[in-house]
């Protein structure tokens, strides 16, 4: 039986093939509790290292890594759209839809795609009017927490993942957040983030840029100059409070579009088939590419495997891609199944893959904790890089 975590706050991890959480440094902890938090911070370290000096690195970061900078949980959506206790909008759409308000628990993305399936077979001006109601108060609730003095994680997050080598494949980050918070912090930093637009105003969506990069050229002509540091690609597979769809089917970027012209797949069962649709399906064209890579390490954070478009996927590639290593961070993952645990069944298959001994990590720890987790590459010293080096090639073989 699996070691029940302490707290569901308390960061720990699990290794592959261990049934044993091994809780790491916070503050408060008694002298020997912390001296072994230390050794497991080391451990975990030295995981993280090993794992960043693969070929790939992709991560795949949900709602939970902007929760810690103001942003908005699924409840809180609910809250916004539907309120408690539920508007009288609410509760009339409901009736319709044949939805229970009361018997069941706080779930958008349920009565949004209850209320989307009922028109498409009935013409229903005050449906048609709650979903749009519903839709306008989740745009205005991802676009208004924004404040760049929160983002201290998401700059920790990509300061430390983007100083990978220049010669090595560029960091990819795929989110399903609407926000802007990677973005924000990587301007804060002075990264170049490569997200699918034009890099002139009005800066409109293109495929194609995904495919360029950046140099640095040099005054002289002695050589034809070198890749920019820190440039990593951005995927928003849901889409972004800043892009608009215009009258001519294009995309651009727009401070405040309006609901209707907001490009975003809103939470409801459609956005599977949604997915599949420009601008959407050049992100998860790159994501099903990603997960195929060999020497491979996807970090999975704040993601809560509700989406089974990205989720199952990625389940079938952990079975089937031997040289993919998987981290999942989650501030709730050692609650995740179990008692008082939740019932998504593609926790416990993460837990059973990791109970196996297979190559998946489990780390219960916030985004910003977990942030801090991760070595600076940069700092290595040489000594420190070729025992690196050495490692990998003895693991390897």
């Amino acid at each position: 039986m699996t070691e029940p975590a302490t707290s569901v706050l308390q960061p720990q991890f699990k290794s592959p093939g261990s049934d044993k959480w091994r809780v790491l440094p916070v503050d408060g902890q008694g002298k020997d509790e912390r001296k072994n938090a230390q050794v497991a911070r080391e451990d975990l370290t030295e995981t993280l290292l090993a794992s960043l000096q693969m070929q790939h690195i992709v991560v795949l970061a949900g709602a939970g890594t902007s929760i810690g900078s103001g942003g908005p949980s699924m409840h809180d959506l609910w809250n916004a759209a539907i309120g408690e206790p539920p508007n009288k909008s609410a509760t009339k759409t409901a009736k319709k839809v044949n939805y229970d308000l009361k018997g069941k628990t706080a779930n958008i993305e349920e009565f949004l795609s209850k209320a989307e399936a009922y028109l498409q077979v009935t013409e229903d001006a005050d449906v048609v009017d709650f979903v749009n109601a519903c839709k306008r108060a989740i745009l205005e609730k991802c676009s208004g927490f924004l404040d760049v003095k929160k983002l201290d994680g998401h700059k920790t997050f990509i300061h430390r993942l983007s100083r990978r080598r220049v010669r090595d494949p560029r960091l990819e980050v795929f989110t399903t957040n609407y926000d802007l918070c990677f973005e924000q912090a990587a301007s804060a930093l002075g990264r170049v983030v490569i997200d699918g637009f034009s890099f002139t105003p009005p800066r409109h969506y293109d495929p194609r840029y995904f495919g360029y990069d950046i140099i640095r050229r040099p005054r002289t002509n002695e050589d034809d100059g070198n890749y920019l540091e820190g440039v990593f690609l951005l995927y928003k597979l849901h889409g972004s409070v800043n892009w608009a769809r215009c009258a001519d089917g294009t995309i651009q970027e727009k401070l405040k579009p309006s609901p209707e012209e907001a490009c975003l797949i809103y939470p409801a069962s459609g956005k599977y088939q949604q997915s599949f649709l420009q601008p959407y399906l050049e992100a998860m064209s790159q994501y099903l590419a990603a997960l195929r890579e060999p020497n491979t390490c996807i970090i999975v954070i704040g993601f809560g495997f509700n989406d089974d478009h990205l989720s199952g996927p990625l389940l079938a590639t952990v079975r089937s891609n031997p040289n993919l290593r998987v981290i999942i961070v989650n501030p709730d993952i050692a609650h995740e199944k179990g008692e008082g645990g939740t019932a998504n069944p593609h926790w416990q298959e993460y837990l059973d893959l990791a109970k196996e001994s297979e190559d998946v990590w489990l780390i219960n720890a916030s985004f910003e904790y977990f942030s801090g987790l991760i070595p600076d590459l940069k700092s290595l010293t040489p000594a420190n890089a070729l025992m690196t080096a050495v490692r990998n090639v003895i693991e390897q073989k």
